[in-house]
């Protein structure tokens, strides 16, 4: 690589642009032998046109020059780092440009293909059930309330006439926060809430999240629960019959046919289980069925008489009814799903289906 020279009475500007005609040519030449090599490229730029590359020496030459000579000097140092320059990113541009064709060649799109559809979101089948008994129960006059997930064993237990004692509590596999808090194991919390605060006449219906200790393919720790109560005058085991006949047939279709069978609860009195006719098979019997052509599906019952004396309510004046279901079984039963635990595994192809 030339340099400048080392006495100063041997410069002038003659001398100067045939040395830079030299570096040029040297550079134009190393550029020309990189062949398309990025790094060379760059190691060339470095040499020339760094900052202590060959064009910096002629800027130092430049003081030693006669003053008339420095303007044309200068300008005969910027053309050539100007040409250079120029050369170099050139080349480079090449490179990229290179590199880019390759990259859109490897990812190749084809402009006239349609375009793909945007996947819509779907509602949850569990959310789906539990906005379709909703809106039936508004259409029956009946109003929503919702109540803590977080509960006082009073209203989760004692109020509903279910005192640390009774037997029932063992029914509830329950997670306890402390000695008197807990995960409500049903909604019914919700009806001596509502109690405690409205009088009577009321027809609510509680939904919401309930928690037991229970996992298999028809249990999970956590599910959906409605819970209807209705308190008004003469209220009787007709009224709530004819209500849940026009609740099936609303959510199961018009030949949806119940039957109630008698049971016990704590917070009713009396007290029922109500099947609906199998909805797989029509009655005729099935595996869902055990061959028997009815479901059970929900436990209901005239609520009890403690239980009214427990939010003030006069049981001489006043009665009422009271049935929960589980969501996620109504959920199983309408969509044909064998296995509760789908509902909770956030698999999106299970939820497309819906």
């Amino acid at each position: 690589m030339l340099s400048g020279p080392d006495m100063v009475d041997m410069l002038d500007i003659a001398n100067m642009k045939g040395r830079l005609d030299a570096l040029l040519k040297e550079a134009v030449g190393s550029v020309d032998a990189a062949h398309g090599d990025k790094d060379a490229l760059l190691n060339i730029k470095a040499r020339y046109l760094g900052r202590k590359g060959g064009l910096s020496a002629f800027l130092k030459d430049l003081a030693n020059l006669p003053a008339d000579d420095r303007k044309p000097a200068g300008e005969a140092i910027n053309r050539v780092k100007g040409e250079l320059e120029k050369r170099i990113d050139d080349a480079l541009r090449v490179i990229e440009e290179g590199a880019k064709e390759v990259a859109l060649a490897k990812d190749r799109l084809d402009v006239t293909l349609p375009g793909r559809a945007v996947r819509l979101g779907r509602i949850h089948p569990v959310s789906r059930v539990m906005a379709e008994i909703e809106a039936i129960f508004r259409g029956l006059g009946f109003s929503v309330a919702e109540g803590p997930e977080i509960e006082h064993d009073y209203y989760n237990f004692e109020a509903l006439n279910i005192p640390k004692d009774h037997p029932a509590r063992d029914m509830q596999d329950t997670f306890y926060v402390t000695e008197d808090v807990l995960l409500r194991t049903h909604t019914s919390p919700v009806q001596i809430r509502h109690m405690k605060l409205a009088k009577p006449p009321v027809r609510i219906i509680a939904p919401g999240t309930v928690y037991r200790k229970d996992s298999d393919v028809t249990h999970t720790p956590m599910f959906h629960q409605v819970e209807v109560f209705m308190v008004d005058k003469g209220v009787s085991f007709a009224n709530l019959k004819g209500v849940l006949t026009q609740f099936f047939q609303s959510l199961f279709g018009a030949d949806t046919a119940i039957r109630l069978r008698p049971s016990f609860f704590p917070f009713t009195e009396p007290s029922a289980e109500v099947d609906i006719r199998c909805v797989i098979c029509k009655g005729a019997g099935c595996r869902v069925c055990k061959g028997s052509g009815w479901l059970e599906i929900l436990g209901a019952g005239m609520i009890h008489p403690e239980v009214f004396k427990s939010v003030g309510y006069d049981s001489e004046d006043w009665s009422g009814f009271a049935f929960g279901m589980g969501v996620e079984r109504i959920a199983m039963l309408k969509y044909g799903i064998d296995d509760l635990r789908l509902f909770f595994e956030n698999d999106l192809r299970f939820i497309r289906q819906f």
